[in-house]
């Protein structure tokens, strides 16, 4: 940990570089003089580039600064410092010139791991200085101690002589064979630890482990696309499941029905969550667990991708006292995610705020988070009943299903708190007939409804490899046409400007893993409850047509459009969005 002296200097450097405020300044020199160590605040904040601090860090304490993040180091330099020092220590070296090592380190304080690595260079005959990098620098020099493959493997090895001495017959495996010293052996606790640790380094949001007739594949989604990562020996697939069971606390002899449960690991600093789900199948059970940083904190709505006139009009209704707020989509689509944003919004001192979700996804300090156990009653219907006992400001309901739900909500909205929520329909005109469907009064509704959000999420280009791109004749023809259609104020600037169309797409880099994407955003359409709307909506005849029509009058884009104007300023490519967004 740095002392006060840097901290503040670093502080100082920050606002001197216009990164921060002036009264983040303040805060953060506050916070120093408490004993906090602000510096590692200001590193995990997700709104500041993790290059310019490191690099601003490093001219604090005069120490040169290097990006290694795309840099493949050479075997023979990398194995000059054994894997276990370099993870143990949190150092690596990447270059070697004639009788200099050069290591990079993340942490310029810790002269414990400066002393270790002199040692060795001493001992090796190699004189050391010393780069400071990022955290995702040395982690993806640290990845090329081993690789996924390499470390399964070697696990592998032993974990088949363990399993064989148990006698384990594949087309007899079941979890009662499956002793504790096997499930808690080494090789297979190293095995889910290596599967876990790869996911999370690479980006991946689930891991699918699946068990087939001769194997049992693992797959992990990145970027909403799920890509197999490794096929292993069917005769590990029953161990593997056990040992994930018993991270979760599940019951490791229970096969015959589905369990949940949640693991929570941390891996370079970061608390991740993994939430887990087991499948009986036909043989042998599936385990899906979606993974969850708990450390990185609500993205930003911007962060998300809302901007313009939609971030201007989600802003208004945020700031209402009282209303329902609705996100809709179809499942995977960013809903909870968007609410957790704006839950992050309203998260102040004097608000209480109580969620009632289907399972929690993100601990957000702060918030009363609540799960629905539909076994013992609790459903959102009686969970939403118990939270207005509880005097609540904001309250979020995980999913809207049913019309005692949506009553409850309607309820609350008009008794003055601010109702969030998510609804499963295509786009935000069918919202409302949707809830009209479930026997919420009109007149109701116009009058406690704010605002709708239909989403998708797209891929974004990787910024590493981006490349312009000739589009087929028809696709040109069909963005010109919604074009037409767009309000110029929407345009992107190099569009006003030049009038030419240009499209991009991601060739494929290191940065990637030759995928051409790197992220994702969202493109949506908002729709806000105007008095116009509240019209329509209180005569009970109106339709998605007519709703339709007060959109176009608003002058909004739907989400098709939103995403064409995020293609052509380059964020994502004009494939996705015809993907996302066909019917």
């Amino acid at each position: 940990m740095f002392i006060l002296e840097q901290q503040n200097k670093i502080i100082d450097l920050l606002k001197e570089r216009g990164l921060i405020s002036e009264k983040d300044q303040a805060s953060f020199k506050k916070e120093a003089a408490e004993g906090k160590d602000v510096v590692d605040v200001i590193r995990k904040n997700k709104q500041l580039d993790g290059e310019k601090i490191t690099a601003l860090i490093a001219e604090s304490v005069n120490l040169p600064y290097i990006d290694l993040r795309t840099t493949k180091v050479e075997e023979k330099k990398l194995k000059i410092l054994s894997g276990e020092l370099a993870n143990n220590y949190q150092l690596a070296i990447f270059d070697q010139d004639k009788n200099i090592l050069k290591v990079a380190i993340f942490d310029p304080t810790n002269f414990k791991a400066q002393e270790a690595m002199d040692y060795v260079g001493r001992e090796k005959g190699y004189r050391v200085t010393y780069y400071l990098v990022s955290r995702e620098s040395l982690d993806k020099v640290l990845e090329q101690y081993s690789e996924l493959k390499s470390e399964v493997s070697e696990a592998l090895d032993v974990a088949k002589g363990k399993l064989e001495e148990k006698k384990i017959e594949i087309a007899k495996e079941t979890t009662e064979e499956l002793t504790e010293e096997v499930i808690k052996s080494a090789p297979i606790a190293k095995l889910v630890s290596v599967i876990l640790k790869h996911a999370v380094e690479g980006r991946a949001s689930d891991v699918h482990i699946e068990p087939f007739s001769n194997n049992s594949r693992v797959r992990y989604r990145i970027d909403g696309e799920l890509q197999t990562s490794l096929l292993l020996p069917k005769y590990v697939h029953g161990a593997l499941v056990s040992r994930i069971k018993v991270l979760a606390n599940l019951k490791i002899d229970e096969t015959r029905i589905p369990q949940d449960g949640r693991i929570r690991l941390n891996f370079s600093g970061h608390d991740i969550d993994f939430r887990v789900s087991t499948l009986p199948l036909y043989e042998h059970e599936k385990v899906v667990m979606r993974i969850l940083d708990t450390s990185s904190g609500a993205l930003t709505l911007p962060q998300l991708g809302f901007e313009s006139r939609n971030l201007k009009i989600m802003e208004e209704n945020i700031k209402k006292p009282h209303g329902m707020f609705l996100v809709t989509g179809p499942t995977g689509s960013g809903k909870s995610t968007t609410l957790y944003s704006v839950l992050n919004i309203l998260n102040q001192e004097g608000v209480n705020i109580v969620t009632l979700e289907d399972p929690v996804e993100y601990y957000l300090t702060g918030i009363n988070q609540s799960q629905v156990r539909p076994e013992v009653g609790l459903t959102f219907a009686a969970g939403l009943r118990s939270i207005l006992r509880q005097d609540p400001d904001v309250i979020m309901v995980g999913e809207i299903r049913d019309g005692e739900t949506v009553e409850l909500a309607i309820h609350a909205s008009l008794t003055g708190h601010i109702v969030l929520s998510t609804l499963h329909t295509n786009d935000a005109f069918g919202a409302v007939p949707r809830l009209i469907d479930m026997k919420v009064e009109p007149f109701l509704l116009a009058s406690t409804l704010n605002v709708i959000v239909a989403q998708r999420l797209v891929r974004k280009i990787c910024s590493e490899c981006k490349t312009e791109l000739k589009v087929p004749e028809s696709v040109f023809k069909e963005v010109e046409m919604e074009l037409k259609k767009i309000n110029k104020e929407f345009w992107p600037e190099e569009l006003k400007n030049s009038g030419s169309i240009k499209f991009y797409y991601g060739a494929g880099c290191e940065k990637c893993n030759k995928t051409g994407y790197k992220g994702r955003l969202a493109i949506a359409e908002v729709l806000a409850n105007t008095d116009t709307l509240k019209d329509i909506v209180s005569s009970g005849k109106m339709d998605t047509e007519t709703l339709k029509k007060e959109f176009l009058a608003q002058g909004l884009l739907n989400v098709k459009q939103d995403g064409i104007l995020k293609a052509l300023r380059g964020l994502t490519t004009i494939e996705e969005i015809m993907r996302a967004t066909r019917e």
